[in-house]
């Protein structure tokens, strides 16, 4: 048994680890105002962007466990509308952040029929930064499968000993067993003490689901069956009736995400009821070939379905033509001061988990990067953090940005620009060779700075939107 790979990068940041896990728990499984396949298809069109097929494809798995339309992984022309309008600001927030505005926001919101809730478009919101971020992070740290010659193959199930971090409870159950960074193996009784992550879901379905990866590790035997199914499927909707076929879609979720009701910019300032979508029970029809649709999806190496305008992405800030964007001030707009109250208001207590991520990044030690470059471990960190920031238009008024040559080597500046801006060109290779002197920790921590920074910065801009649509 082995943990996987981002858990066993972030062991050598124990306590990171902790709060990264609990923060990542808290989006995904606890209590929210997002359906649970809902949550994991969100990560999916997020991780898509950055054309990570590692993320992808665990999200795939997750989305069919929690009871998700299997239809939906067919791409973005196969899901609700609800969740397609979330396309636009998944792009800007993605690769231009500074793009966001509160007319993105009015949209999202006041769109009838599929208008989202406040709640339910901060808990999307937080979600698509995290996983944008934790692109950068597979990329950066050599966790993303190289592409073979024939394409990226399909992703390799996890092994019966193996700890998916999707599913992971950091601080609860077997934490700590966890934190060793998968330097230890996971005993079966720790693994049996974690939590459920879907306990509304019926006992056949967690049973099925079971059978279903056990399944996925015969390989060849699952293509043999995959092929069948596919063909039988194919047959089956062309020899349907079409009244049976109506009748059968009542039943199926996601056909449809429920209206949210409106509601005037006076309600959005009170705190918000988190609002609960209906999941509906699967027919039978799905339950019987969910084990064959969950090896037939994650198999999928072609991510363009779930991208829109994929040619879009990042531009350089200071280099903008058309989009005279103003340069984000944190005087005026700061995360302590206003991102943590708002988002902790409209998602209750997820604002104590970011904030504590994002002070433990910064707690972390780096001594021995900072004595290379012969400064103090805290003005080395705000030096990479800053430039992180930079690079999406965010300043700083209080800061020396001559610094920033002085404190990094110009091939570690492209490293971070490469793994922050376009994390799907970093390769492997680029991890081990840059900054050699540095330490595999150190530069885990370097990776840890980048995705911490480049979250906050995403959510700096989506949270000033959202204020200034609520003034």
């Amino acid at each position: 048994g082995r943990l996987e790979a981002v858990t066993q990068q972030m062991g050598y940041h124990p306590q990171y680890l902790d709060s990264f896990l609990k923060t990542q728990h808290y989006l995904l499984h606890m209590d929210g105002p997002l359906p649970f396949a809902c949550r994991h298809y969100i990560a999916i069109m997020a991780a898509a962007r950055h054309r990570c097929r590692y993320l992808v494809n665990l999200h795939v798995l997750q989305f069919l466990r929690a009871g998700g339309e299997p239809q939906w992984l067919r791409g973005l022309d196969f899901i609700p509308p609800k969740l397609r309008n979330l396309s636009e600001i998944n792009k800007i927030l993605a690769h231009r952040p500074w793009l966001v505005t509160k007319e993105h926001i009015e949209k999202l919101l006041k769109i009838s029929e599929w208008s989202w809730s406040l709640a339910e478009l901060v808990h999307a919101v937080v979600l698509l930064a995290h996983c944008h971020a934790l692109a950068s992070f597979v990329f950066g740290c050599g966790c993303e499968p190289e592409e073979a010659p024939g394409g990226r193959g399909p992703l390799q199930p996890l092994s019966p000993g193996s700890q998916c971090f999707c599913e992971a409870a950091g601080g609860l159950g077997c934490a700590q067993e966890l934190l060793r960074g998968g330097r230890k193996r996971v005993s079966p009784g720790a693994r049996a003490r974690l939590p459920r992550p879907w306990p509304w879901r019926a006992v056949a379905l967690t049973r099925l689901s079971q059978q279903s990866l056990d399944s996925c590790m015969e390989l060849d035997s699952l293509r043999e069956r995959m092929q069948r199914i596919h063909v039988e499927t194919e047959g089956r909707e062309e020899t349907r009736p079409p009244q049976q076929e109506r009748e059968e879609g009542e039943g199926l979720p996601g056909r449809g995400l429920p209206r949210t009701v409106g509601c005037s910019k006076e309600a959005l300032r009170a705190p918000e009821r988190r609002l609960r979508w209906p999941v509906p029970a699967l027919p039978q029809r799905v339950l019987s070939s969910l084990a064959d649709l969950d090896g037939e999806a994650t198999r999928a190496t072609n991510l363009a379905c779930y991208l829109q305008d994929p040619d879009f992405g990042y531009q350089d800030f200071a280099r903008r033509d058309e989009e005279q964007a103003q340069v984000f001030r944190v005087q005026d707009y700061s995360w302590e001061d206003h991102g943590f109250s708002l988002v902790n208001r409209l998602y209750s207590d997820i604002g104590h988990l970011l904030d504590e991520k994002f002070r433990r990044v910064g707690g972390l030690q780096s001594s021995a990067m900072a004595k290379r470059q012969g400064c103090e471990p805290s003005v080395f960190k705000r030096g990479i953090w800053n430039y992180i920031h930079c690079m999406f238009g965010i300043r700083y008024d209080d800061y020396d940005y001559a610094e920033v040559n002085h404190l990094l080597e110009r091939m570690l500046k492209v490293y971070i620009k490469t793994v922050t801006c376009y994390p799907e060109k970093t390769n492997p290779e680029m991890f081990d060779r840059f900054w050699k002197q540095f330490k595999h920790s150190e530069k885990v921590h370097v990776n840890l700075l980048i995705l911490e920074a480049r979250m906050q910065a995403e959510l700096l801009y989506a949270l000033q939107a959202i204020t200034q649509y609520m003034v």
